[in-house]
């Protein structure tokens, strides 16, 4: 990976309703300390906790970490950048993310068919 080229997100947690701390990082390819990092510095990341104190991530907590990975480590957004930016146009940005996402899932379903062919 080059300089200016920023890490991309391959993320596919379905199917549960919970999710451990150990399987969202590495599905982000990250460490759990940056996870537990980014729910101390972002209050949209709110995981449950159960009896032993493990948190325990829903799919709305995992589309908010996307969101912050997505400008953090994509976009290169510092926290106080991704902060402010999370604040002044919370919608916009889930709108645009959940499009570039569902754009990126065809890119490569398209990209599937024609290796297969």
């Amino acid at each position: 990976m080059t300089k200016n080229q920023r890490p991309k997100m391959h993320i596919d947690l379905q199917g549960k309703q919970y999710y451990k701390i150990g399987e969202v990082a590495k599905a982000f390819g990250v460490n759990t300390s940056l996870i537990r990092f980014w729910e101390g510095e972002f209050s949209i990341i709110k995981p449950k906790k159960n009896k032993k104190g493990n948190r325990l991530f829903r799919q709305d907590d995992i589309k908010n970490l996307q969101l912050i990975y997505h400008l953090v480590k994509e976009k290169g957004f510092t926290l106080e950048g991704a902060k402010k930016k999370l604040k002044e146009k919370p919608q916009a940005i889930k709108g645009n993310h959940d499009i570039i996402a569902r754009l990126e899932g065809i890119k490569a379903e398209l990209i599937n068919f024609k290796d297969q062919l």
